[in-house]
């Protein structure tokens, strides 16, 4: 099993405002080559399609772990 230097349950955060700025927050500090772990119940789309390649460009690498019905996981590792 990988080791991760940050892991975020999307589920657990609330308000729904805060969860984004979780991510983030846990996604900067990491060093490069580190790795995070995302769960949530749905697809992270949003997240894949807009928020990281605007706030983080070419600075990681996105896996899917699961991809659900019931829960979706991915590992984001920081390249730069």
């Amino acid at each position: 099993m990988p080791e991760y230097s940050g892991r975020v349950d999307i589920r657990a955060i609330m308000p729904h405002q805060d969860k984004y700025p979780t991510v983030h927050k846990t996604f900067e500090s990491l060093n490069a080559g580190e790795k995070m772990e995302l769960i949530n119940d749905h697809d992270f789309k949003p997240i894949f399609t807009y928020k990281f390649p605007d706030d983080f460009p070419g600075q990681y690498e996105w896996n899917y772990l699961e991809q659900g019905p019931e829960v979706w996981r991915v590992e984001i590792k920081k390249i730069r």
